[in-house]
């Protein structure tokens, strides 16, 4: 663990430096049956990708506000990080599933980063609008939103490296989650302690079930196994598994902690 770390960026960074072939997120759909492992350096590439993607077409600055309206995903995860090695400020919606609320945030939002589900309300957004269909391997929309930039399209063209205009300021607003807002210090501080609560060590692989709609999924849905040098299985509608069929993802992910 680098002690100097101060935002969440930093930490992927170190990670990268560590060891960047190590699995860092392995993600199921159990909707789709979808499964899919990035090591250090894959996430961190779609991370400079997207936070070019970021800087640079959507000319978002520091303090900028962010509206994520996406799942428990790993495209999420590529996005809080994005976000944080820019500056914006990202902001989870602490129920997905009230549409004035979404709505409302959206509005409130200088861009808006959103799911199939959520493109309604995120047209409340008068800032730039991106959509992702969240369908398997970061696939395009068959047919892409109207008044929306197709995510899939875009992001590929991206840089693989990406340097902030400006250095990101720690102590500034990075994360608005279950209504609380959190600098970058204040994330990697809390990711460290509840890793050590839980136990966390390099190597460790935490499987979440856990939403992105509160501090707890976020923190071991990503950032306290990143925090910890461990690594993430994030599972979505889990609930569409049986008993053995999670016993066995258990013993064939290697799973050494559970949160959920």
């Amino acid at each position: 663990m680098n002690t100097t770390d101060r935002t969440p960026a930093d930490l992927l960074r170190s990670a990268l430096a560590a060891d960047p072939a190590r699995p860092l997120t392995t993600f199921y759909d159990d909707a789709t049956g979808e499964r899919v492992e990035l090591s250090v350096a894959t996430l961190a590439n779609w991370v400079a990708k997207t936070a070019n993607l970021l800087q640079d077409e959507l000319s978002a600055e520091p303090g900028d506000r962010l509206a994520l309206l996406l799942p428990a995903h790993w495209q999420t995860s590529v996005w809080l990080l994005a976000c944080s090695s820019t500056g914006v400020v990202a902001e989870l919606p602490a129920d997905p599933s009230d549409s004035a609320a979404v709505s409302a945030a959206a509005s409130a939002a200088d861009l808006v980063v959103s799911g199939p589900d959520t493109l309604q309300e995120a047209r409340a957004c008068s800032g730039e609008r991106i959509a992702l269909s969240l369908r398997p391997l970061g696939a395009r929309f068959p047919q892409p939103p109207e008044g929306f930039t197709d995510y899939a399209v875009e992001v590929p063209g991206q840089g693989d490296h990406f340097a902030p205009y400006a250095p990101v300021d720690p102590d500034a607003p990075a994360l608005v989650v279950g209504g609380e807002e959190l600098t970058g210090a204040q994330i990697v501080e809390r990711a460290r302690a509840d890793a050590a609560a839980r136990g966390l060590e390099p190597g460790s692989r935490l499987l979440s079930t856990l939403p992105y709609t509160g501090w707890d999924g976020v923190s071991a849905g990503l950032f306290a196994p990143l925090a910890a040098g461990g690594s993430v299985v994030l599972c979505r509608h889990a609930d569409r598994l049986d008993a053995a069929g999670a016993r066995r993802r258990g013993e064939s992910e290697r799973v050494t902690h559970t949160a959920g």
